[in-house]
């Protein structure tokens, strides 16, 4: 057997079972045996690099990293399934598509992640690409060409065929990364989902290849010279492809489908990835023809949504946390419990208001759940289940970290220490100082921070631009050039624009909205420091307690100290932003749902440089919500009160150079308005 013979050989051997093991989870040979084989087909490929090809087992664990992902422009729309909440809706749903006559449904479980089209020529996989918008996506070929149960190679496949899956991150995996995430002293993911896509977004396919994700296939959104009559036979073709297909339940009875919904909502803990729903959609593909679509959702499909889960646990202890303005925050430390994907340990109380409304106390059983699916929260107690000598809970009366005395704040609702060099206070305004939306110094995060303030070498933020690579490299898991790195990050963050280093202060209530605003009126940090409360509050979104705040910190010596500081060390206070047009003066917009484009904060920012004011709710003042995908209560507030949606391909529209463009989508905003 000659060389290219052994290549095609060792090929078609290990994508059988790469097939067995990571779609049927039935692999023959042992883990030492594949990696063998693997081995021996990387040796002949580099002795032969004109045979390898891209469906080569080889070519998954990743190749160079890319400088940007591409756009793709989608052959068949990926749209978003309308939402049902509760039985009664999914009636009205059944109604309206059975109009009295008997309908198939397929039942799917809804998978937590991100939905990508994977496009096939030949039977060869050529491109991969995420939903984005619906109409436009970015190419992430190369992530998905790591994921092992993608087939790089489909036997018998028609010319072209595009086929719409979810790619996920399985809760093991999702916990493995966390666990190594924390001992890194790197930021956690807050759920499965945010890593499957934040790990598909990687331009080193490399990291998206460590981060262990999986797909489910459950759709054929194109394909040429294969018709089928439905639904259910094509993904029993996808089957037959190779293809990790979803499980599906077939009825004609809406009985019976409601019961498979309450068991799949039962049973979601049992499944390896998240599920935020159940997926009905009518099965025959000609009924599915005759009812259409709208502009977004197909008529012939919804998504019913489950409540938040929710679980009982113990509050075993409540422990105070204090912030970077010294806020005093209580948390519940409970029995774990598992949650949405994650095991829960810790919820949050919010404040002492909310501890003694609800009455929660150390020892107490509680209903817990996780708000938005991310924050574990306290919903109630279970007064019944609760232990004889249980106390009500008081926070204390002195810092649990410095000893100072803590006064409630005006509003009664937070408490906070008083001490003028609280470690704690130190710790969270250095790393807050540092983060993105601050100062942006890549590789200064919470544990690095605390190395440095232990050592002594830290005690404002201005010693920052004070360190010299040997001490730095001393700390523990540093080195030379770890420090390197990091001397380099701090210095290409004094370049920062003015709006930076204010949000950087944590002055209270001045955000990054009221940062850039200050920024903008007073183009200088000396001229801010300046300005009296009656300067401030003329200023559009500054009220008169945050004037206060500004004034209080501005005058205060360590305040002026730590400005002076800064300045000498070469630190740029400064503004360089300027507006670059005010054609969407006046109208305000509020931002929802996810873009595919880029973040809410981009696009804010994108809104702002042309004159708007950027809300965080809807109200009868807004002029406009940018609805993107997944948009939630402000979407649906927004169309009871009538405001005008427009959807990311509007957006961009409207902020683009072309007149041609934006002008109809800005005339009607402000005809409406």
């Amino acid at each position: 057997m000659d060389s290219l013979q052994q290549i095609e050989q060792l090929r078609r051997e290990l994508n059988h079972h790469n097939y067995l093991y990571y779609v049927l989870d039935q692999p023959t040979i042992s883990d030492f045996e594949y990696d063998r084989m693997l081995r021996q087909l990387e040796e002949l490929e580099q002795a032969h690099p004109e045979w390898i090809t891209p469906d080569s087992p080889t070519q998954r664990v990743g190749g160079k990293p890319l400088d940007s992902f591409s756009q793709v422009v989608h052959r068949v729309p990926l749209q978003s399934l309308q939402d049902v909440f509760s039985p009664e809706e999914l009636m009205e749903f059944h109604q309206r598509v059975s109009q009295g006559g008997e309908i198939e449904y397929l039942l799917e479980p809804k998978v937590d992640g991100l939905s990508v089209a994977l496009e096939y020529e030949n039977g060869v996989f050529v491109r991969g690409a995420t939903r984005g918008d619906g109409m436009v996506g970015e190419d992430v070929t190369e992530n998905l060409r790591t994921i092992r149960s993608i087939p790089m190679v489909l036997e018998g496949a028609p010319e072209t065929l595009i086929v719409r899956g979810e790619v996920y991150m399985p809760r093991k995996t999702f916990e493995r990364l966390n666990q190594e995430r924390e001992l890194r002293g790197e930021p956690l993911f807050a759920n499965p989902r945010n890593a499957a896509a934040g790990s598909m977004r990687q331009l080193d396919p490399k990291v998206a290849a460590s981060r262990g994700l999986d797909i489910l296939i459950f759709n054929i959104q194109y394909v040429n010279g294969i018709s089928f009559t439905s639904d259910s036979d094509s993904l029993d073709y996808l089957h037959d492809l190779r293809f990790k297909v979803i499980d599906y339940v077939k009825s004609t009875d809406m009985a019976e489908i409601q019961k498979e919904i309450q068991k799949l909502g039962d049973q979601r803990e049992k499944y390896p990835f998240d599920i935020d729903g159940a997926v009905i959609k009518v099965n025959n593909l000609s009924d599915r023809e005759a009812l259409g679509e709208t502009a977004k959702f197909p008529r012939w499909a919804a998504a019913f949504k489950y409540p938040p889960e929710q679980k009982e646990s113990v509050v075993r202890d409540i422990v105070v946390q204090v912030g970077r303005t010294g806020v005093l925050t209580p948390k519940a430390v409970v029995d774990p419990v598992r949650l949405a994907g994650t095991t829960v340990t810790n919820a949050t109380l919010h404040n002492q208001d909310f501890i003694t409304e609800k009455d929660i106390r150390i020892g107490d059983t509680v209903v817990v759940q996780k708000a938005g699916e991310i924050i574990p929260e306290i919903v109630s107690v279970v007064i019944a289940k609760r232990p004889e000598g249980t106390v009500p809970y008081e926070l204390p009366h002195q810092c649990p970290v410095c000893g100072a005395p803590v006064v409630r704040d005006e509003d009664g609702a937070h408490v906070r220490c008083t001490g003028a060099e609280c470690p704690a206070q130190l710790l969270r305004n250095l790393t807050h100082f540092a983060s993105r939306d601050a100062m942006d110094i890549e590789g200064l995060g919470p544990a690095v921070v605390e190395g440095l303030v232990q050592a002594g070498l830290v005690h404002t933020p201005a010693d920052l631009y004070q360190l010299q690579q040997d001490q730095v490299a001393a700390l523990d898991r540093m080195g030379q050039k770890s420090a390197e790195n990091l001397l380099a990050a701090i210095e290409r963050s004094k370049s920062n624009d003015l709006s930076k280093l204010l949000f950087a202060f944590g002055i209270r209530q001045v955000g990054q909205k009221a940062a850039k605003v200050l920024a903008a009126k007073f183009g200088s940090l000396e001229a801010l420091a300046q300005a009296g409360v009656e300067e401030l509050t003329a200023i559009d979104d500054i009220g008169p307690i945050t004037a206060e705040y500004l004034t209080a910190w501005f005058s205060s010596p360590q305040s002026q100290h730590l400005m002076h500081s800064l300045a000498q060390a070469g630190v740029n206070t400064l503004s360089t932003a300027a507006p670059v047009g005010d054609r969407l003066a006046g109208l305000t917009f509020v931002l929802t749902g996810e873009l595919s484009h880029c973040s809410r904060k981009e696009a804010g920012g994108m809104l702002e440089a042309l004159g708007a004011k950027v809300s965080g709710s809807v109200s009868k003042k807004t002029s406009c919500v940018i609805a993107g995908e997944a948009a939630g209560s402000k979407l649906r507030k927004a169309n009871e009160l009538g405001i005008p949606v427009l959807d990311e391909a509007q957006f961009l529209q409207l902020v683009s150079d072309d007149p041609q463009q934006y002008q109809p989508i800005l005339t009607d905003l402000t005809t409406q308005k």
